[in-house]
């Protein structure tokens, strides 16, 4: 009790400096120092702040999921009728037209969705705050019953801007600040008669395939709790894998929807940049233009990824922002079936893939080759250059300065601490141990040089025309191999937990497309099996080094995972793509007994 009592003097006392103007402030803190040091003081004061930010971020938070439980309980109590298990089972696409059909009414949909939003949230940790107006919402529907997505729920990214709700990045100088407006996207969205409900968990300052932070805590994976939902969208993959959404929005700069999709089984599609609308999305690195992030669909089956996607690209987009071409989806390749030339590969040179998903690609690769499509191999130009040269050196032109900041006075989750402890580093000091480290771990001392940032302007100018001489080549090399589509591993399966920030090195196959800017996509095709797990005890890598170690760590322990293929096409051709996904799920559900 006593200790209590001193606590919540001493924050109440906190509060009253910090509530003062800046000079009473500094007079009262050099009063209360006396001889103690002033650093060790602000630094106490500031942690008080943020722990009393958390505290009510929580609470709120605890308050809203309640609030929505017990509303939720009470139209249940009342409309005994709704079925839950037929709106659970049908597709986007499904439910519209039963919705419009008149066999299902929009309330009973979101309210089982919601039900089993709250449920799946208490298993997964997967949402931050249910929006209560959307139950309103769903009673005035009818002017919306022309929208393609006419009473689907769909669940958003916490970085993805709804009118007043905050876009915190896991952050604390985001809390309390709600946007003042929808981003284009929910606004698309609600034009075309989506309901948005919920807003999902992500990793602090969204720069981490985990899914953690200091605010709202750890998101884990629907198929086991001792492994990460991955990131950053991972509280959209968790909650959709866990039946709480049957499609969502997440955004992606190195694999923000693709892995949260291998992790936990569901399909995404990362679109090209800008082919769909970045308006009033938030990030922790603003002006970092030369790898670009991209807004996207997940859902449970391909279908509804392209329902989305015809849905968002309309003139209500282009007219709400005019920097997005005006590209219509195309319907006629999206439903093509003429057979594909596809290229592929199944080690980029830079991360080998786990045994489970090289097994992945090479069992799809024989399904598609047995249904008629023509198969070319296919080489990543220059990974360790794309990777080291390009990529880290793009995200970490400004010296991690921009990301520091986002930062500061705010406790860091155990998740990132390592990389963000060493991206504080002094710049010579950096170079020291890149020097020191390169004879053993030369890959990490490569990557831990290129943390300071470049030198100058000139510098980004001959980096961001290294880019697109990277990328024309890759074009080249496509159209050189006569290429519709690509197939190849993506990242997986999931990982353990508090490894994710030990292993940049395996995004590459993630990232090569964010540096590319081609659009690509996740499809769930089999699960890890236990000869993976042996194999896995055999595994090498590509350089046997600290970080192919690490990656065995990571992965172990994943029998019943899910194991995912990745699909590209080129620039714009997200039909094609999506096209290519949905040959994919349909030759490997065939395919299952």
């Amino acid at each position: 009790m006593a200790n209590g009592v001193v606590s919540a003097t001493m924050e109440s006392t906190v509060q009253y400096i910090l509530d003062l103007k800046p000079n009473w402030t500094r007079v009262v803190i050099s009063t209360l120092c006396g001889t103690c040091s002033i650093g060790l003081l602000v630094k106490w004061i500031h942690r008080v702040r943020a722990d009393s930010l958390i505290l009510k971020a929580r609470n709120r938070r605890e308050t809203n999921l309640l609030e929505a439980e017990q509303v939720v309980r009470d139209y249940n109590d009342s409309h005994p009728g709704a079925d839950g298990c037929l709106i659970h089972s049908l597709s986007a696409r499904q439910l519209t037209l039963s919705l419009k059909e008149g066999s299902l009414v929009p309330e009973d949909v979101l309210f089982s969705y919601m039900t089993k939003a709250l449920e799946a949230n208490k298993r997964l940790n997967c949402c931050t705050e249910i929006m209560m107006e959307s139950l309103n919402h769903s009673k005035s529907m009818d002017s919306y019953k022309d929208g393609l997505l006419y009473g689907v729920p769909v669940s958003i990214k916490d970085n993805v801007g709804c009118k007043g709700y905050d876009s915190t990045c896991g952050l604390l100088c985001r809390l309390n600040q709600p946007a003042l407006e929808d981003s284009v996207i929910v606004e698309v969205l609600r034009r075309q008669g989506a309901i948005p409900f919920v807003k999902t968990n992500v990793p602090q300052s969204l720069m981490s395939y985990e899914c953690s932070n200091p605010i709202y805590g750890t998101c884990v994976n629907p198929h086991n709790p001792k492994k990460t939902p991955g990131g950053s969208s991972g509280g959209e993959g968790a909650l959709i894998k866990g039946g709480g959404s049957l499609l969502g929005i997440g955004t992606d700069i190195g694999g923000s929807i693709r892995i949260p999709c291998s992790f936990s089984g569901i399909c995404g599609l990362k679109p090209t940049c800008n082919r769909l609308s970045t308006k009033g999305i938030s990030s922790s690195v603003k002006g970092q233009t030369s790898v670009k992030t991209s807004v996207g669909p997940m859902a449970r089956d391909v279908d509804s990824l392209a329902l989305c996607m015809q849905a968002l690209l309309s003139d209500h987009m282009f007219t709400l922002d005019p920097t997005v071409p005006p590209i219509p989806f195309n319907t006629e390749v999206y439903q093509s079936s003429k057979p594909l030339r596809i290229g592929y590969y199944e080690n980029d040179g830079y991360q080998h893939p786990s045994p489970s998903m090289l097994r992945g690609v090479r069992e799809v690769k024989a399904l598609l080759e047995r249904a008629g499509h023509t198969f070319v191999a296919f080489k990543p130009l220059k990974m360790e250059y794309a990777m080291n040269d390009l990529i880290i050196k793009a995200f970490f032109s400004d010296g991690s300065s921009t990301l520091l900041k986002a930062f500061e006075r705010s406790p860091l989750d155990p998740t990132i601490s390592f990389p963000i402890k060493v991206c504080r580093l002094p710049y010579v000091l950096k170079k020291i141990l890149s020097v020191l480290l390169k004879p053993l771990f030369p890959r990490v001392a490569k990557n831990l040089g290129l943390l300071g940032g470049l030198g100058s302007v000139q510098q980004q100018w001959e980096l961001d025309v290294a880019i697109q001489e990277y990328i024309r080549e890759t074009i080249e090399e496509w159209k050189r191999c006569d290429l519709d589509v690509l197939l190849c591993p993506v990242i997986g399966p999931a990982f353990n937990h508090n490894y994710s920030a030990k292993l940049v090195c395996a995004l590459s196959s993630t990232l090569l497309f964010n540096l590319l800017s081609f659009p690509a996509g996740v499809v769930p095709v089999s699960s890890v099996t236990p000869a993976d797990e042996i194999l896995l005890k055999q595994f090498k890598g590509n350089f046997q080094d600290l970080w192919d170690r690490e990656f065995v760590q990571a992965v172990k322990g994943g029998e019943g995972l899910p194991v995912a293929v990745q699909c590209v096409a080129l620039p714009w051709q997200e039909e094609l793509c999506l096209r290519f996904m949905k040959e994919v799920e349909t030759l490997v559900g065939e395919s299952r007994p």
